[in-house]
């Protein structure tokens, strides 16, 4: 392992996106703690003394939320204008031709986005400003536009910050920015299961139960995380003047969760858009409302497993092109044994592949609501470094691993991925 950090430091390249990634998220951390102008932060504190959405917003935002910093939306409008152009791409005639289009499509679509960033940004942060007036310290339209506009710059500075990472760091940036955040929330989970166990309000068993559950749940997501279905592919002989090529056997790599953490981090923000909304606005029938998706409700429960059901097959079919994976297979004289080439091939591959998206929704499903049964289990109530956040921080640190890994084997080192 020693020898494999000592490959990485070698490589110049991987050093600096190593060294250019930290330094973003520094950047992060500091902007967490600046407030926003005007409020007063120990009326907000007292929204999050009890366990509910706004303690899960707190945990992706690293902590900004409680705080009311710049960074209180974290990157949740981005997220959600994504989700708005995928579901676009797919019936906007426009986007669909860009998304076609190569490199130049999806610059115009990652344009769009950035737009639509900034106008989701803009008016949650109203609804959030206007909800909490008795926080303001001189409440008015002026002062409820300038917290607006603050957060607003925030959300777009962070979403310019996720991009950079992207570009010239390691890994993917927006993924990254809640897996600093998460972690970062780490201490303060940790923390309050002491205060727990110093009240006397859980026992050492209960504390016990909780960590031999979440190491279980650590090894079952690692496991899942790299289980894949390989497709026997052989590929017919060639002659080609005197040389023959084709003849080998490989295989297709088909995931189980193809999706990643990409499904949990969408049902996330789709159910904390309105629910934050509601949050802030003082009407009776809207509170009612907004108490069936409470945070561990069934109601909550039930739509945020269907969510993350839908997400995992929408991402997948979006991400993985069966179609041209038999078409490409066909065009260089590959074939499933078994299977004709063509169409058959892509009906056999969509069979698989559906089949096997099915086992890693459910995954992600049962990882994603597990915390509130083993909350009711053991007693420890508002630590959200449960089954969400482990995916979401097993699940990054995987994927920027294997960038990583990707980078040293490639310059002829080896490897630290077994």
């Amino acid at each position: 392992m020693l020898s494999a950090l000592a490959n990485i430091l070698k490589i110049t390249e991987l050093r600096q996106k190593i060294v250019f990634t930290l330094i973003m998220f520094a950047v992060f951390r500091l902007g967490t703690h600046i407030p926003a102008p005007g409020v007063n932060p120990a009326v907000i504190e007292q929204m999050f003394t009890s366990g509910n959405l706004l303690g899960l917003m707190d945990l992706f935002s690293g902590g900004a939320l409680s705080k009311f910093s710049i960074f209180a939306m974290s990157i949740t409008p981005y997220i959600n204008a994504s989700i708005i152009m995928q579901l676009l791409t797919v019936v906007v005639p426009t986007l669909e031709q860009w998304s076609k289009e190569g490199e130049e499509g999806r610059k115009r679509i990652t344009q769009v986005t950035r737009y639509l960033t900034v106008v989701l940004a803009f008016v949650q942060a109203i609804g959030m400003a206007i909800g909490l007036k008795q926080a303001i310290l001189n409440p008015g339209v002026a002062s409820i536009l300038i917290i607006a506009i603050t957060l607003t710059a925030g959300t777009t500075f962070l979403m310019w910050v996720g991009e950079q990472i992207t570009a010239y760091g390691v890994g993917n940036g927006i993924s990254l920015i809640i897996f600093a955040g998460i972690v970062a929330a780490l201490p303060k989970s940790l923390g309050t299961i002491y205060k727990y166990l110093q009240a006397g309000t859980i026992s050492y068993f209960n504390v016990a139960l909780f960590l031999v559950i979440a190491l279980f749940m650590v090894v079952f997501v690692i496991a899942i995380q790299q289980g894949q279905r390989r497709i026997p592919v052989s590929y017919a002989k060639r002659v080609v003047g005197r040389k023959t090529y084709g003849g080998q056997s490989t295989h297709i790599p088909l995931k189980v969760n193809q999706a990643g953490v990409i499904p949990i981090i969408f049902a996330s923000s789709v159910l904390m858009f309105p629910v934050t909304i509601a949050q802030f606005i003082q009407v009776p029938w809207v509170k009612t409302i907004a108490g069936y998706f409470a945070w561990g409700t069934p109601v909550q429960t039930a739509c945020y497993a269907l969510l993350i059901i839908f997400f995992t097959y929408f991402y997948t079919a979006v991400t993985v092109k069966i179609s041209d994976m038999a078409e490409n297979l066909k065009k260089y004289g590959g074939f499933i044994p078994g299977i004709r080439p063509g169409k058959p091939t892509a009906e056999y591959l969509d069979r698989v592949m559906t089949r096997i998206t099915l086992a890693g929704a459910f995954f992600l499903a049962f990882i994603a609501i597990l915390p509130n049964v083993v909350a009711g289990a053991t007693g420890i109530q508002g630590v959200y470094f449960g089954g969400t956040a482990l995916l979401i921080v097993v699940g990054v640190a995987l994927d920027t691993m294997k960038q990583i890994e990707a980078m040293v084997v490639m310059r002829h080192y080896q490897g630290f991925m077994k």
